[in-house]
């Protein structure tokens, strides 16, 4: 039977190296095609009309100017007579034309009518959404009343996380061309081999016919999954301009509007403990959104699971917003801040370091003796015992402080398949149906295949990217690399026992006596029976070698190469001005494990993103909404603010590459790393002040204004 376990720690040669990604030469030079990049021979333009109501019917819609209009090929209503809308921005109807220009000024011919209905746009006073709010019940662990009654120290805090949108680079959409047997599909997408599936289930039509191609796309954090009603009716009017392409891409102000965002979550909170620190009840209830289907409530308390006293009470608020879509790490960022800001003000409260109580009370996580050494490394990284003070003895206009925030996530490896070819002139192709959203998948592939082969990594082409390659699953959930990793490997290995049946004839050994090193097929304790790979592949014949390796989630963690279960801490130093309420990023510390890391270069780059996303949503990062219009008002670049490099400060990003966690296995990235940022940011801002900023960002009005409550108080 195949061996598949991962080489030792020690006997990596391509694994474990930092690498640089393969693709960044195509990138970096504008020579990688990104779909919103396929300008195809008689392309046309997609444009949507949107409804500018949060609630409301459409009672008429008139296209008869619409199609009037020179050079305007196709027109199709999306939402007729009596459809209901339920936010802003939801798509009306869909044109195509010749140029851009002429797609946006047939959307602007187009005349609908609405019966404009009430609607509700904003959650974070719970007072005020009425009827709209829903009830999830009551959790109730231990004796809380207890807890609380007998406590010798306890804390109440009011907490609030905005929405916020996915705001990728290249904003959801597609080119799409109808063909006579065959529709043909550029989609910006997560999920190369699902996603044809979707749209041809919408149109109606066999998954069959549907070919998809995403070489490269520019940004996906959970949005980019479906097809999604923009890619059908792109689709449709293709069909109806007789099949030539329409590329239809969503403008800023509609993907920042309706094209996924991340669930809002505000709580009140309280936490009873011991003087020691020791934190022995907690009370939560918490309120959420993400549009019209509510708010889930998040994992409270986080990470710290088993406080033997609690009681979590949870409110779904239903909005008249775009909806909600997976956004890297689903409620997990939310859940990190609310619990993290809570234990730092209980430690705020009893005069004791935060450091010291987030590592006594770790006890009561998964994963205790992983937190304890993390938060001691990060601790070390970013000095903590010598730059800690409490924040009520701080002074000056300029103030510094430290924070912790604290993640987990699961990780495990998506079904996966995988064939791999060797050729009889020793070239060797890897094709899966996977995607690279820019997390170097193809890099981590090819030193996966190139480990196991015993070959240099520019041996090995890995072809991905389409869904006519062997399915691999969506890139959500920080599943990729464990999914891929694993298939490649048994695709490598498989092939490599069909290689080493040719060649052991030749060598006079058994085939299961030799093994694959440096470009070279040896046998094990014998190097002078070897010869070089081109050798042995002109041993296969004229047929090359393809052999398919497969991800099983089902029995993947009892076969070693993947499982789940990441840790990571993050710490937090900025400064802030308390004459102008500008919080500065001094310096962000992550301490991050996820198994077995097939490249740590390119690993630390995915904690770098991460972190940089915190400090946009801790800082700057919002989504605004007017009540009275029921509309976005910062849906643009303008005003919707992400942060520049001079808001980033210092990054500081260690792996925690062991061999404990290494015997593991494979575990995804993606996720973990985005979770605890925003709570060290928000909590390294509390102590700089000495008073907690209740609601993130951390806008200079927010901070002013909760410096002004403590000296009314």
């Amino acid at each position: 039977m195949a061996e598949y376990k991962w080489p030792p720690m020690d006997k990596r040669r391509v694994m474990g190296k930092r690498i640089a990604r393969l693709d960044g030469p195509m990138k970096s030079s504008g020579r990688a095609k990104y779909p919103s990049d396929m300008n195809r021979s008689d392309l046309l333009f997609g444009a949507l009309l949107t409804s500018p109501h949060a609630h409301a019917k459409v009672t008429s819609i008139d296209v008869t100017a619409a199609k009037a209009i020179q050079g305007v090929t196709a027109i199709r209503v999306v939402s007729g007579p009596g459809t209901e809308i339920q936010w802003a921005g939801t798509e009306v109807a869909a044109v195509s034309a010749v140029t851009e220009e002429i797609a946006r000024d047939a959307v602007k011919a187009i005349k609908v009518t609405y019966e404009v209905l009430p609607h509700l746009v904003k959650e974070d006073n719970l007072a005020k959404v009425g009827a709209r709010a829903k009830a999830a019940g009551e959790q109730v662990t231990g004796d809380p009343d207890k807890a609380f009654a007998e406590a010798e120290a306890k804390t109440s805090g009011d907490y609030g996380i905005p929405v916020i949108t996915h705001c990728c680079l290249e904003p959801h959409g597609s080119v799409v061309a109808w063909g006579n047997n065959k529709i043909d599909f550029w989609p910006s997408t997560q999920a190369v081999s699902t996603v044809g599936g979707d749209l041809a289930k919408m149109l109606e039509l066999p998954a069959t016919q549907v070919h998809v191609d995403c070489q490269y796309m520019g940004g996906g954090f959970g949005a980019k999954f479906p097809a999604d009603r923009w890619g059908a009716e792109a689709a449709r009017l293709s069909k109806e301009s007789g099949g030539r392409p329409v590329k239809m891409f969503l403008d800023r102000a509609t993907e920042l509007t309706i094209a996924g965002v991340r669930p809002s979550h505000f709580a009140k909170i309280k936490v009873a403990g011991k003087k020691d620190g020791t934190i022995t009840g907690w009370q939560s209830e918490s309120w959420a959104s993400g549009g019209i289907g509510g708010g889930g409530m998040a994992p409270l308390p986080y990470v710290f699971t088993n406080i033997p006293n609690r009681r979590m009470n949870h409110t779904q608020v239903s909005l008249n917003t775009g909806p909600a879509r997976a956004w890297r790490a689903p409620n997990h960022p939310q859940a990190s801040f609310l619990t993290c800001a809570a234990i730092t003000d209980f430690a705020d409260t009893i005069g004791m370091d935060p450091f010291d109580v987030f590592f006594k009370n770790v006890a009561v996580s998964a994963r205790p003796e992983i937190y304890r050494k993390q938060l001691a490394k990060a601790a070390e990284l970013i000095d903590w015992k010598k730059k800690y003070s409490h924040g009520a003895k701080k002074t000056g206009t300029l103030r510094r402080g430290l924070g912790i925030g604290i993640a987990t996530w699961g990780g495990a490896g998506h079904a996966s398949k995988c064939k791999l070819t060797i050729h009889p002139d020793g070239s060797v192709e890897v094709e899966i149906g996977s995607q690279d959203i820019g997390t170097a998948t193809r890099t981590c592939i090819t030193q996966v295949a190139a480990e196991t082969l015993g070959l240099p990594m520019s041996a090995i082409k890995v072809k991905l990217g389409d869904n006519s390659y062997p399915p691999s699953g969506p890139s959500g959930g920080s599943t990729t690399i464990g999914g891929v990793s694993s298939s490649t490997r048994k695709a490598a290995v498989n092939a490599l026992e069909k290689l080493f049946e040719k060649v052991a004839p030749s060598l006079g050994v058994a085939p299961d006596q030799l093994e694959a090193d440096d470009s070279r097929v040896v046998a094990k304790g014998n190097p002078a029976k070897a010869m070089s790979w081109k050798q042995a592949c002109q041993k296969i014949g004229p047929s090359p070698i393809s052999e398919m390796g497969e991800n099983e989630p089902r029995t993947a963690a009892r076969e070693g190469l993947n499982t789940q279960g990441a840790s990571g801490i993050q710490m937090a130093e900025v400064e802030v001005d308390i004459e102008t309420g500008v919080v500065r990023i001094i310096e962000v510390v992550a301490v991050q494990d996820c198994g077995l890391v097939v490249n740590p270069k390119t690993a630390e780059s995915q904690v770098a993103g991460a972190m940089i996303m915190s400090v946009c949503s801790a800082l700057m990062e919002e989504r605004i909404t007017d009540q009275t219009t029921g509309r976005v008002l910062n849906a643009d670049m303008e005003f919707y603010k992400l942060a520049g490099l001079p808001d980033v400060g210092k990054l500081t990003v260690h792996m925690d590459i062991t061999p404990e966690h290494d015997a593991r296995g494979i575990i995804g990235l993606g996720e973990p790393c985005a979770i605890g940022g925003i709570a060290a940011i928000a909590n390294a801002a509390a102590n700089a002040l000495g008073v907690r900023v209740p609601m993130v960002p951390l806008t200079p009005e927010r901070v002013l204004a909760a410096l002004a409550n403590r000296r009314n108080a």
